[in-house]
């Protein structure tokens, strides 16, 4: 395991980028190290000093009030033919309702939105709160569409990216994705009075490393078989 952990730190300490590197294990064993925070079962194994970002001001004293994004919620999902309960049950998961909400990876605003999503959800400023529900849902809408209504694959894209999705037909046996599709179905559940089944798959391990970089450029190195669909080099 020391050997194990020495050879992530030298790999990560090639990358342009630098940032915390965190350590998880899913529940059957697979690995990962990454730069990027997934959930809180993670531990730092790397430290790095980070920079404050201040948070967008302009709509500071909505939040204090998310009465009004419950309603705009509600009136976009219904103008979009989605179920309300079903993008409450996202923008919980993803800012708990704040507008000024910016992740490690850069999503922005109450529904997350990547720079690279909103701009093609025709998204000018992802911490207005009326542009932003509308750009998410618009984006959610096509997600569930091109997953043919499967909700929790759709969910796995909104968070990992739909063409990772797309290619190995599942759920990503990444702990932030896995995590992330429970919660929002657990609030979903919670928000329409059903219970929502969900499967996921068993992960196969290899017994080598392998590099993984997701579409916002999460870094991932893990013994999970999934690892290989993407072409990098093994250690």
């Amino acid at each position: 395991m020391v050997a194990l952990l020495v050879i992530m730190l030298v790999l990560f300490s090639d990358l342009e980028s630098h940032a915390d590197i965190y350590k998880y294990i899913s529940d059957d064993g697979t690995i990962y190290f990454t730069n990027a925070p997934m959930d809180r079962n993670g531990s730092v194994v790397m430290k790095e000093k980070k920079s404050y970002q201040k948070p967008n001001e302009e709509y500071t004293r909505i939040y204090v009030g998310s009465e009004r994004f419950h309603n705009m919620a509600e009136e976009k999902a219904r103008r979009h033919n989605i179920d309300p309960q079903l993008v409450k049950a996202v923008i919980k998961a993803e800012s708990n309702w704040n507008p000024n909400a910016v992740s490690p990876k850069g999503a922005q605003g109450l529904m997350q939105l990547m720079p690279s999503t909103a701009s093609i959800m025709g998204v000018s400023n992802p911490f207005n709160p009326e542009a932003n529900i509308d750009g998410g849902i618009r984006y959610l809408k096509y997600l569930l569409q091109k997953f043919n209504g499967n909700l929790t694959l759709a969910l796995a894209a909104y968070n990992a990216g739909p063409k990772l999705v797309e290619r190995i037909k599942s759920v990503p046996p990444i702990p932030e994705t896995i995590t992330y599709v429970k919660r929002v179905i657990n609030y979903y559940s919670r928000g329409n009075g059903s219970a929502v089944n969900i499967d996921f798959p068993e992960t196969r391990r290899e017994n080598r490393i392998q590099k993984m970089v997701l579409k916002d450029g999460t870094i991932l190195f893990t013994n999970s078989y999934l690892a290989s669909s993407y072409g990098e080099q093994g250690f």
